[in-house]
């Protein structure tokens, strides 16, 4: 009699893997449903570090531009903001503060112009909290001087613009004159050109000093916000909370992640859909596993009644068949991840080879925001995703496991 001990279920289980010649097909629905779930692995695996990675690219530039924490009056301009900055600052978390004043306008040089947010800031309370001395790509943030300008890189191309030359800045603030209300306008110098790796801040953002921009708002000395920096961007939301209670409802307060809500949250959107596409490719191998196994199922019919006579029982019958199709699945989860691990890790590295032997360009940084694939793999990623694998895989051997241990020795060798 066949005893439990024996552990017969893993030699024989292991033993259907390999077929015989005339097992032909099911050995190669076998190979066909392992090398299904790797490369739906692999994909999974990939396509999430590629995702996770363009977000936190994404995440790099905004806050490379855009401020932590940004605090601005409900209604017109910031009230007292000796006192903000001084709140602001004692804030734990938050480790440095700039004011800042802003406004919609035009650049325009001879007949060609363009809108603009304009930004008045303290160049050097400004390298404090953003990365705007490192994105400046020609001239230097300590140029910004009486009358300066600095100037996105997209900005400057579209109007044909230099450093040293002069352009003119509309604002909607009127002057009133003999001819009657003008809007207000001003002859600056471009003393810089920065690269945000942003179309839309490099297209409509340009920077001049605070006072300049005061004077030509007629603000006197007004601000319209306060730019705040915390220790690390995931902070900022429960500092944005404590300011709210401490400067009260007369103030907008907003982080960076509330600014950018709805960008972020279809980034999100879009990973969890790619996820769920992705997952049919495993689901497919996973109907090939079902499929393989009810074929080895009905070819071992007689082996199967021949186990139960000499004292298989249909538990151990069943767990024949689930490891039979466990080993594919662990095999083909095993080899997907490491396939989707190596091709996160080297993805950029590929595509860079692949432009240099074909000679050809697959991601424009004048195209796109950015001139690599970024790929960062996260560990919670890699096991939600082999888990599922495995999940899978497992759930996908019963039925088969089951039909097998219904087998009726009688029927199975009445002919024999």
């Amino acid at each position: 009699m066949i005893r439990f001990a024996d552990r017969y279920e893993w030699r024989i289980g292991l033993r259907y893997l390999r077929a015989k010649r005339s097992e032909f097909f099911i050995s190669v629905i076998t190979f066909l449903s392992t090398g299904g779930v790797s490369l739906g692995v692999a994909a999974l695996i990939t396509v999430l570090a590629v995702m996770t990675g363009f977000r936190e690219e994404l995440q790099r530039h905004i806050l490379g531009v855009t401020s932590h924490v940004t605090i601005r009056a409900a209604e017109g301009h910031l009230a007292e903001p000796t006192r903000v900055m001084a709140t602001t600052l004692k804030e734990p978390g938050v480790t440095a503060a700039a004011p800042f004043v802003t406004a919609q306008g035009m650049v325009s040089l001879q007949n060609r112009s363009a809108g603009v947010v304009l930004r008045g800031i303290d160049p050097e309370q400004e390298a404090r909290i953003s990365n705007l001395a490192i994105n400046i790509k020609q001239g230097k943030l300590s140029d910004l001087s009486e009358f300066g300008i600095i100037l996105g890189k997209r900005l400057a191309r579209n109007l044909y613009v230099e450093l040293g030359d002069p352009v003119t800045v509309t604002v909607a603030s009127v002057s009133v004159t003999a001819v009657g209300a003008l809007p207000r306008m001003k002859r600056f110098k471009v003393v810089g050109i920065f690269d945000a790796g942003m179309y839309e801040y490099d297209q409509g953002l340009v920077y001049i000093r605070l006072e300049d921009a005061q004077r030509l708002l007629r603000m006197d000395d007004q601000i319209s916000g306060v730019a705040v920096l915390t220790a690390n961007p995931e902070l900022a939301l429960s500092v944005g909370k404590a300011l709210r209670s401490q400067l009260g409802d007369r103030y907008a307060i907003q982080d960076w992640m509330e600014m950018n809500r709805s960008f972020f949250r279809a980034l999100q959107m879009e990973k969890v859909v790619m996820f769920v596409i992705l997952l049919l490719v495993v689901l497919v191998a996973a109907f090939n596993i079902v499929s393989s196994l009810i074929m080895v199922v009905m070819e071992k019919g007689k082996e199967i009644a021949i186990l139960k006579t000499m004292g298989a029982s249909s538990a151990g019958i069943m767990q024949i068949f689930m490891i039979n199709g466990g080993v594919i699945g662990v095999v083909g989860t095993t080899l997907g991840t490491l396939l989707g691990l190596t091709l996160s890790w080297n993805l950029d590295r590929g595509l860079r080879a692949l432009e240099r032997l074909f000679g050809i360009q697959l991601i424009s940084g004048d195209a796109f925001f950015i001139d690599h694939v970024p790929a960062t793999v996260l560990t919670g990623d890699v096991v939600w995703v082999t888990g599922m694998s495995l999940t899978i895989t497992l759930l996908s051997t019963l039925y088969p496991a089951w039909r097998a241990s219904q087998v009726d020795p009688v029927e199975a060798l009445r002919y024999e």
